[in-house]
């Protein structure tokens, strides 16, 4: 089961830890439904009109062979692939959660270690 961490203490969270919850889920929902598989852990940050979803352990079995046999580059534009074909649900969901508009989405993957970055700029700070 994905989980979402929020660290630090309830005074620096300016009631934004509903919100940040609320997107991990999202995003790891919205990945699980695109890839047939979701990330295991999601942290959601949140600073102004900037959110980041950072996705851990994301990779499907059919991807972690490709790794496994050397096939990088194809596994990282794979997930470009997804990423770009998921954009607008992912940024639909940010929109309706932060009832902002998002300006601009971008994404980061790696695989070693299985990490990615959802990166969401807003209109105004939430």
């Amino acid at each position: 089961m994905p989980t979402s961490s929020h660290e630090g203490p309830a005074t620096e969270d300016h009631g934004h830890g509903l919100l940040r919850a609320g997107i991990s889920r999202a995003v790891v929902g919205l990945f699980s439904e695109h890839t047939g598989r979701g990330p295991t852990k999601a942290r959601t940050t949140i600073d102004g009109e900037l959110i980041v979803v950072l996705l851990h352990d994301s990779m499907t079995h059919a991807e972690k062979t490709l790794v496994h046999v050397g096939k990088h580059a194809e596994v990282l534009q794979m997930r470009r692939t997804f990423q770009e074909t998921m954009r607008p649900s992912l940024v639909e969901a940010v929109e309706g959660l932060t009832d902002r508009t998002v300006v601009s989405f971008m994404s980061a993957n790696d695989i070693d270690p299985d990490a990615a970055a959802e990166i969401f700029v807003l209109d105004r700070a939430v």
